[in-house]
């Protein structure tokens, strides 16, 4: 890669296996907006950059080269082969294959592990058009304002920020039944019953358990901040849904998530990350399952 600042945007020359779309459309991250010109400006580490590919570039707006090597470099994950992992997926799979080749630009983005944490409690059976707007109105209410072109951001709120809430404070966030595990979240996080940062040193299984300590994160919610915040790919995110698109493409009507688990362990082993996040965005975007 190629790497240059250029009137306050970040240029990234012969970057492969990166599309805006595939990245912010694939369900792991809500604060990411398409814009008009099919760019997407999003919030992320108290940063509100826009996002775009341009002659085969990818243009980062609002950035620099040191923010780009401290906070985007990582955050979308430019140091993976992702063509390595492509080929290893699609070598006996020819679904796989497909959905690689429809979402070849996905990459999982590695995000703050407390953003992530909240924004996957909040997205337990709801709709991300849904998530999203909670998330907004949380993120302004509490969160700190950032100015970007004509229009105020904000970023996402800290348990600092939180801890002296109570459950009836995000009652207007309109969460539901939700805002009781945020508060929850707060207090645990806060005390340190769970210590965020040392979670990304534990095996899988023990991170998981951890979690889990928190009121509102099942499984699927565990799997999904493990993945997408704290790099353990060697998971496979299954709720309903998901059961579907494995029982429509593999495993037959009776499978459970059980099944649905022992097939991606065994087919895909430290890779199953990366293929739920093909099969799932292939399989959304085609409309399978639903």
């Amino acid at each position: 890669m190629k790497v240059y600042e250029e009137n306050n945007q970040v240029i990234v020359e012969d970057i492969k296996d990166f599309h805006p779309q595939h990245i912010f459309e694939c369900g792991q991250c809500f604060r990411w907006d398409r814009q008009e010109d099919g760019s997407y400006t999003g919030v992320a580490f108290k940063k509100v950059v826009n996002v775009r590919m341009e002659h085969g570039a990818l243009v980062i707006k609002n950035t620099n080269i040191d923010d780009f090597y401290s906070i985007w470099k990582d955050y979308f994950d430019l140091d993976r082969d992702y063509s390595m992992i492509k080929e290893r997926l699609s070598r006996h799979d020819k679904i796989l294959k497909e959905a690689v080749q429809f979402g070849w630009g996905i990459r999982i983005l590695k995000q703050d592990v407390w953003e992530c944490l909240v924004s996957f409690i909040i997205s337990s059976n709801n709709l991300i058009p849904r998530i999203k707007k909670i998330i907004n109105n949380f993120s302004e209410k509490y969160g700190q304002p950032i100015v970007f072109g004509d229009k105020v951001y904000y970023s996402f709120p800290e348990p600092n920020d939180l801890y002296d809430l109570s459950v009836e404070d995000l009652s207007f966030c309109r969460m539901g039944y939700r805002d009781q595990y945020i508060m929850d979240a707060v207090q645990k996080v806060k005390h340190k019953v769970i210590d965020l940062e040392n979670l990304k040193h534990l095996p899988t299984s023990e991170a998981k358990k951890e979690l889990m300590k928190i009121k509102g994160i099942g499984p699927k919610v565990a799997d999904c901040i493990l993945l997408f915040s704290l790099q353990k790919y060697d998971i496979f995110p299954t709720d309903v849904w998901v059961r579907r698109v494995m029982q429509h493409f593999y495993l037959g009507s009776n499978a459970d998530i059980k099944d649905v688990q022992k097939y991606s362990d065994l087919h895909y082993g430290d890779l199953r990350g990366f293929a739920q996040q093909y099969l799932f965005y292939y399989a959304r975007e085609q409309r399978i399952g639903k």
